[in-house]
């Protein structure tokens, strides 16, 4: 798993964190996550670790916290997919936003992560789950996880969170957010109701990039929550995610197009 609990530090030992002091993925590093050296080299020189796991790479080695002991009888060829983005977008929407059964939920972004969101939406008993994207080629395989309506913001004149007002007398109950655009971030916290919205930040943003809105969206009762890896804690959850597919609660084979 791309990211690690060594069981150790105050974040592996807290119930309200999945991160980990030691096992905390960095992008920029190309080596090991617990300590930034590869493992690897050719003619003497370091081949790099993709994700801390090259998990490309027919034999590898990882951290012993990055690796879930999981139920035996399950596919490794279907079941390796829960190991990053479908457990990132399912544990958004399940473990973070925690709709209520009958709620409306809206997912920003309709890829793979935004797809896993909207199955924890299904799994969770949403009543309305509405599907916003750029690209409408998405929408008809989106209806597959559950989404039941969709927004395209191209198609309007006005920002999305207000559309969104208007399609549900105020506001959705919930709403994930799963494009790594600021833009998206903002329209996504903003059209939740007042009053008990809860918005969750999934994707991630550039480097640069500022999130703005005005105090009073807070202020009126909108929560605005982040998260990674879906708040599981990869030892620890996992082997959860993986019983919640084979007893037939979870839909991996949907996710896996080739």
């Amino acid at each position: 798993i791309f990211t690690g609990e060594c069981g150790d530090c105050r974040h592996c030992h807290s119930e309200e964190s999945n991160m980990c002091d030691l096992l905390r993925i960095n992008t920029e590093r190309g080596g090991m996550i617990h300590d930034g050296e590869s493992r690897f080299s050719i003619d003497g020189k370091p081949i790099y670790h993709f994700l801390g796991t090259s998990t490309f790479s027919e034999y590898t080695v990882v951290h012993s916290g990055q690796v879930a002991k999981i139920n035996p009888e399950a596919p490794l060829d279907k079941v390796c997919i829960v190991s990053c983005g479908l457990s990132t977008g399912l544990g958004a929407t399940l473990n973070v936003a925690k709709p209520k059964k009958g709620q409306s939920v809206a997912i920003f972004g309709l890829g793979a992560v935004g797809l896993a969101a909207a199955e924890g939406a299904r799994i969770a008993g949403a009543g309305r789950i509405i599907g916003v994207d750029l690209n409408p080629k998405r929408f008809e395989e989106a209806k597959k996880f559950g989404v039941t309506e969709f927004v395209n913001p191209k198609d309007h004149d006005k920002p999305v969170q207000q559309v969104i007002a208007e399609m549900t007398d105020g506001g959705v109950d919930r709403s994930v957010e799963c494009t790594g655009s600021v833009q998206a971030m903002i329209q996504a916290f903003e059209c939740v109701h007042d009053g008990w919205g809860v918005a969750v930040l999934v994707g991630v943003p550039s480097k640069d990039d500022a999130f703005k809105t005005h105090p009073m969206n807070l202020l009126n009762e909108r929560t605005l929550k982040g998260t990674f890896f879906g708040n599981y804690k990869p030892k620890t959850d996992i082997p959860g995610v993986v019983e919640k597919y084979m007893n037939k609660e979870l839909e991996v084979e949907k996710f896996i197009t080739h």
